[in-house]
């Protein structure tokens, strides 16, 4: 371990958007003045999975998670007096990504940026969807053709940008083990580079290797989770060496970015979670050889809603503190040579080695979806049952719980709330966008855009044009639904009775005494309704429910409310459970709530699941909601225990 000179820092980002172009762009431009170095935009839930704001699918859910961009003039808005030559701008965009990107660089254009400089990254990694995020569109095997297209024309257009980010943090979300996350997200980057070799030339081959970047996530046992990085770093050598012959040292050089682990943040006392972020961050930062370029830190209070610009600044500090302040930068691998530290990365490169294998003989990742998500979803049983059993120590969760009343929960509860009115707002904005573009362009555009689906090639360039004409996000997305076709991906969860084993015999038997009264087995309905695909909830609930013997139908995500309604009706519900957790679940509710009575059905009882604020719950229950969970009530059999009560005709009876 050596003095050096100081090394420069990492990119300093926040993830963010909201509401509406023009407010997204406020808070970026305040963001830069305050110090960031990089942008890292958020887009809502109908932009991520290609619907205009005016669809049947984004009610409620417009400006939520994210800016709705719908067309050239939203992302003009979003960017105004950003001069994106000199930015790099990280999108997190997966399924709509060919599209966004063409948007940016008609946006470029028009500022007359030399589009040859852009630098940045498009996330474009749609394998990790079908496992966790659930933003998909498209079957796997076109999707992955999107990303090659991507790729393909990044390298001799847009040079300096990075064409996917393969992301392993939703991964490790959706309970992936440290050994999962480096296969699964390993296996991605396989794909894809297979998919695009016979695409390039041979002597260019390595340029595309070494322009593919990782977005990964660091959870609190940090340790680990720096072994993991160093792990990373060796694994990614050795497939750039060994599986595509790339000599030059530089290309194969593991680039990533960062967000630290948000589903370890906990509702209550959420002030613990500036400890734990600071705790992940050092993970990517205190190692030389597997430092981040770049860092965006979730806020303390994301486990209870959306960030203030206050609350994204606190966390902005706390990397320029690290950065500025502390002599870290100073010093080569504070960790070479360490046996602990070397016997803990050869452990978890030989458990990724064997899975990768394991994903090779299946095919590989595009081959072993259904595979790998049923992995994760068993992985999350496990570590929730280590919580549950207090096998896992959180604070605040299930040890020391006694808590002074936090002064940092002001009278607007510690969040940011997005107005209603937005999602109108954008809506006309929306209807003005398509009365004023000029038509006969559109239909050209999409024609072409159409025949080069049609026929195979490369996407980009037709995109790049539709943008320019003023086609709108949905009818971009409409034309890949129909070239490509759509998908729906695997839940992870079967419906059959599981033969686990858990100390769970007095719910058996619960259910089983309450199916008998019922004259049938106890049949429980997940639904997603909307275009949320955090789905980990809603399958560790349909997963704890048919081990405690219920009948439980899950069908995934983004339904509609009357579509979760025809299946109650038809299956016969006895209780339904919702899951919502992109803050939609007012309209959402209110909605299905209203087709639940319209179709007789106002005696099933609903509950709802998700980061619901405690005036919001108090709204649902006046709606007839039976029980609100949110991230605190994290003993699923005390909610299984509730659904058994819900369904049983004694305790109706009572009532």
């Amino acid at each position: 371990m050596t003095e050096t000179k100081t090394d420069r820092p990492w990119l300093i980002r926040t993830y963010a958007g909201h509401s509406t172009a023009k407010a997204s762009n406020a808070l970026y431009r305040g963001n830069l003045a305050k110090g960031q170095t990089g942008l890292s935009v958020a887009f809502d839930l109908p932009t991520q999975t290609g619907y205009d704001s005016d669809h049947v699918l984004a009610r409620g859910e417009v400006g939520k998670v994210g800016v709705p961009i719908c067309h050239l003039g939203d992302m003009r808005t979003l960017f105004d007096q950003i001069p994106l030559e000199e930015m790099n701008t990280s999108m997190t965009i997966n399924a709509t990504a060919p599209w966004l990107l063409a948007l940016y660089i008609a946006v470029a254009e028009e500022q007359g940026a030399d589009t040859a400089k852009l630098q940045g990254t498009v996330q474009n990694d749609l394998i990790k969807e079908y496992l966790s995020r659930g933003t998909y569109i498209c079957p796997p095997k076109p999707s992955l053709k999107m990303i090659a297209d991507v790729a393909e024309y990044c390298y001799t257009n847009i040079p300096k940008w990075n064409p996917m980010n393969v992301c392993s943090y939703h991964l490790q979300e959706a309970g992936a083990t440290p050994e999962q996350e480096l296969a699964f997200a390993l296996a991605t980057a396989t794909a894809v580079l297979d998919e695009l070799k016979p695409r390039i030339p041979e002597e260019d081959f390595p340029t595309v290797v070494g322009r593919i970047s990782f977005f990964v996530n660091a959870g609190i046992r940090f340790v680990t989770e720096m072994c993991k990085m160093r792990a990373f770093v060796d694994l990614w050598d050795e497939i750039c060496a060994t599986r595509y012959g790339i000599t030059d040292p530089k290309m194969r050089r593991f680039r990533y970015g960062v967000q630290v682990n948000s589903l370890g943040l906990t509702e209550q006392q959420p002030e613990n979670n500036v400890y734990r972020i600071l705790i992940e961050m050092l993970a990517v930062t205190l190692s030389k050889k597997a430092r981040a370029r770049a860092v965006q830190l979730p806020a303390w209070n994301e486990a209870l809603g959306l960030p203030r610009p206050w609350d994204q600044q606190w966390s902005m500090r706390m990397q320029q503190i690290l950065a500025y302040e502390t002599d870290l930068l100073e010093f080569d691998d504070l960790f070479d040579g360490n046996p602990a530290v070397d016997a803990k990365v050869e452990k978890l490169k030989d458990g990724a080695r064997h899975e990768l294998a394991n994903l090779d003989s299946m095919g590989g990742a595009v081959s072993s979806i259904e595979y790998m998500k049923s992995r994760l979803v068993d992985a999350n049983a496990e570590r929730l049952g280590r919580i549950e059993s207090n096998e896992t120590t959180v604070v605040g969760v299930n040890k020391w719980t006694q808590t002074e009343p936090s002064p940092l929960m002001t009278a607007d509860g510690g969040i940011m709330v997005v107005d209603p009115a937005v999602e109108q707002e954008q809506i006309d904005r929306l209807a003005d966008w398509r009365n004023t573009r000029d038509a006969a362009a559109v239909a050209a555009a999409l024609a072409d855009l159409r025949a080069t689906a049609r026929d195979g090639g490369n996407i980009v360039p037709p995109s790049i044009a539709a943008a320019k004409a003023g086609v709108t996000t949905g009818e971009w997305a409409a034309e890949m639904r129909r070239a490509y076709g759509e998908y729906r991906g695997p839940t992870g969860v079967s419906p059959s009775q599981s033969n686990r084993t858990e100390n769970l015999d007095d719910l058996r038997s619960a259910v089983d005494a309450v199916s008998d009264r019922l004259g049938r087995r106890l049949k429980f309905l997940v639904g997603k309704p909307g275009l949320d695909g955090h789905s980990n909830g809603a399958e560790q609930i349909a997963y704890r429910a048919r081990d405690c013997g219920m009948d439980i139908s899950y069908e995934g995500i983004r339904l509609t409310p009357e579509e979760i309604v025809a299946a109650a009706e038809t299956d016969r519900a006895h209780v339904v459970g919702l899951s919502i957790l992109s803050g939609s679940h007012i309209p959402l509710v209110e909605d299905l709530m209203d087709r639940m009575r319209a179709a007789g059905l106002g005696n099933v009882p609903v509950i709802v699941g998700g980061i619901i604020p405690d005036e919001d719950a108090r709204r649902l229950l006046t709606m007839g909601v039976a029980r609100v969970y949110t991230p605190k009530d994290f003993e699923l059999n005390t909610i299984m225990a509730d659904i058994v009560t819900l369904a049983d005709p004694q305790s109706v009876a009572a009532e």
